[in-house]
């Protein structure tokens, strides 16, 4: 693991850069020393819940919102801090599948004659994120503001909510899981795609305006069960999530204003770390491993957001 981490950070300084900024941040701050001590153990909790977001293409919050049921934490301020970090390490992962994306396809973006097996796997991605971007921030506002009071008695009873979600999910990633092995891929979205992603995207984008937590994971879902190329699948999911969390936590920002910024502080950073390094976790480890763990963490959180 720790040269999962070394390789992601040795090739690009501007991310030493970065953590300087951080640093220069956090010693501006009164009470800076008990401050990290405070708060450093979210450092950890947003690497966890990003390489767990960016490796699985289920959001983070899946990790943060039990935890932060855990300690107490207001539903309003869980969904909106959780979608805060969210924009930290879905974004740094997003960025990251992208740049792994053009890696592994050059020929494709130099010369559009020339496809190659790599590109046909990720040639559908393009149109399927046209597709389920607005349809999911369409969902978001619909949830935020046309919905907003059914959004809220959602969200006076999460832990119940959240824990059906994530029984659901998890058993539809135990369903997966014996599709990963396929030898073939589907490359191009079939009429009937789109329209699922259209729907998808749109609910999806409902249900994680209520617990910070869905569309992403549907998405993933759904694009492994029909059978295309698991790792673009991710891939699409985080970008999606990306794009879905930044309109949400513009909610939260300017009329919920929950975020409870020290945690964002320090799990905000934990994310952007495991936003970078989630895909190598993915590339380095069995994909059917992987699902097993993640599925099973998801069931247990589920079972306990039941019982709490």
């Amino acid at each position: 693991m720790l040269t999962i981490f070394r390789s992601a950070f040795n090739s690009h300084p501007y991310r030493a850069a970065l953590a300087v900024c951080w640093l220069i941040l956090i010693f501006s701050i009164p009470d800076s020393f008990q401050i990290i001590f405070d708060y450093i153990g979210f450092l950890f909790l947003g690497i966890a819940g990003a390489i767990f977001a960016n490796a699985t293409g289920a959001g983070g919050g899946v990790v943060f919102v039990p935890f932060f049921n855990q300690i107490d934490m207001q539903n309003t301020a869980i969904v909106a801090t959780s979608f805060a970090i969210q924009c930290c390490g879905m974004t740094a992962g997003a960025i990251t599948w992208h740049k792994h994306r053009k890696s592994l396809v050059p020929n494709h973006y130099a010369n559009k004659s020339v496809i190659s097996h790599d590109a046909e796997q990720w040639s559908y991605i393009n149109k399927g994120l046209l597709i389920t971007i607005p349809l999911s921030i369409l969902g978001i506002v619909t949830a935020q503001f046309i919905l907003s009071e059914y959004t809220q008695q959602m969200q006076t009873s999460l832990h119940l909510a959240f824990g059906v979600f994530s029984i659901l999910l998890a058993f539809a990633i135990y369903g997966s899981i014996p599709l990963l092995r396929r030898q073939e891929s589907l490359t191009f979205l079939l009429p009937v795609d789109v329209l699922c992603l259209g729907i998808i995207a749109f609910l999806g984008g409902i249900i994680t305006a209520w617990l910070s937590v869905g569309v992403g994971e549907l998405v993933a879902v759904y694009l492994i069960l029909r059978g295309f190329n698991v790792t673009s699948a991710i891939a699409s999911a985080v970008i999606l999530s990306a794009f879905t969390v930044w309109s949400a936590v513009i909610y939260h920002l300017m009329v919920s204003q929950a975020i409870y910024w020290n945690v964002l502080l320090f799990a905000g950073a934990g994310a952007i770390v495991g936003g970078i390094v989630a895909k190598r976790v993915v590339l380095h480890f069995s994909v059917v491993k992987l699902k097993i763990f993640f599925a099973t963490w998801i069931l247990i959180m589920g079972i306990a957001g039941l019982i709490t």
